[in-house]
């Protein structure tokens, strides 16, 4: 009997009850939380549920992200290995290529003049540097923390491991995927306060037709242009630009299918899930990651007001033929932001 009861209680102490902090059961209700918005709300799931089941799954079993080195058998855990291709700058990389594949560069083209919009929107992430700095970040925990304001995780990612800031890559790209989920709910009171009803509803112009030549030439003279500039950015803008000439030359197009559906979702399951196991309790619950979750929103409002204010400023100088509203999609590299002008000038007409 004494066996049995010894081996029984060697079974319930292997058991994640008897190992877990109070911390890891914050997490573990933060998780069920964001699963409850993916599945129920419909806030972005594909970002959601990989990334909340990430974090699940860290803060029963730490050990699923244990590096090799401090394993017991010399052989890290499983997203330890998907984590490392977000060290990398593999998997954001992949990400800005299904994006680029799936990007209809048109209306750019036909009207350069948005460029300006997407440039004013980024007014938040040097908001957030300069606010970073003063809260104690060094410079480069600073600029990685500050690129949240972009709503972009991928980007967030890639920026965090350029400037060796792994330790804060969790938190970074948790802020940054959460509000990207989160752009329905955050944007649309900061662009309702900034337009009137008149303004939201100003029903834009069609474009020129963009020819086939212009749609090609694009990706090509933007790749040449900008990493000619800005050498390091080689990795994401080629990376989204090859995607997007995969679309436009017409001849890939097992290539364009591949990079935008089945690729695209692959790396999104790996991404997300080890975006959410670096949400461990003892990495996450500390004052540096509120700041971070803190500087985030900040940098994603003030983006969004300076991007609908430019738009009403060329909406002043085009005497109502610009739309305010899509100031703001310029906020994010994706089309949640887009998605949300969409909706909020379609309320108003």
């Amino acid at each position: 009997m004494s066996y049995v009861g010894e081996t029984l209680s060697n079974l319930l102490h292997q058991t994640a009850f008897f190992n877990l902090s109070v911390g890891n059961y914050v997490m573990i209700a933060v998780a069920c939380v964001f699963l409850f918005l993916a599945i129920k709300k419909g806030f972005e799931p594909l970002l959601l549920v990989p990334i909340a089941f990430g974090m699940l799954l860290v803060n029963i079993y730490p050990d699923i992200i244990v590096s090799p080195e401090h394993s017991s058998n010399g052989v890290g855990g499983l997203l330890y290995y998907f984590y490392t291709l977000d060290e990398w700058s593999i998997l954001p990389s992949l990400i800005f290529l299904g994006v680029g594949a799936m990007t209809d560069f048109g209306p750019l083209i036909a009207n350069p003049i948005s460029f300006l919009l997407g440039a004013a929107a980024q007014f938040g992430i040097f908001g957030a540097y300069f606010l970073a700095i003063l809260l104690g970040f060094n410079d480069k925990a600073a600029a990685a923390v500050s690129i949240i304001g972009g709503a972009d995780g991928p980007t967030s990612i890639f920026l965090a491991g350029k400037l060796g800031q792994t330790g804060l890559m969790g938190p970074i790209a948790v802020a940054a995927y959460s509000y990207m989920a989160l752009v329905p709910i955050i944007q649309p009171p900061v662009m309702k306060l900034f337009t009137t009803k008149k303004e939201r509803a100003i029903k834009m112009q069609n474009l020129r037709p963009v020819s086939k030549l212009e749609r090609i030439l694009f990706p090509v003279v933007v790749t040449i242009v900008v990493c000619t500039l800005l050498p390091t950015t080689a990795p994401l803008v080629g990376m989204l630009m090859l995607g997007n000439l995969f679309r436009e030359s017409g001849v890939v197009r097992q290539l364009q299918e591949t990079a935008s559906n089945a690729l695209m979702y692959i790396v999104v399951i790996l991404l997300g899930t080890s975006v959410g196991a670096s949400t461990s309790a003892e990495s996450f619950l500390n004052m540096s990651t509120i700041k971070i979750v803190i500087l985030g929103l900040i940098a994603f409002i003030v983006g969004t007001a300076a991007g609908v204010l430019f738009g009403k400023l060329l909406c002043f100088l085009t005497k109502g033929k610009i739309n305010p509203l899509i100031g703001s999609a310029g906020v994010s590299a994706v089309p949640m932001a887009a998605r949300v002008s969409q909706k909020v000038g379609a309320e108003e007409d």
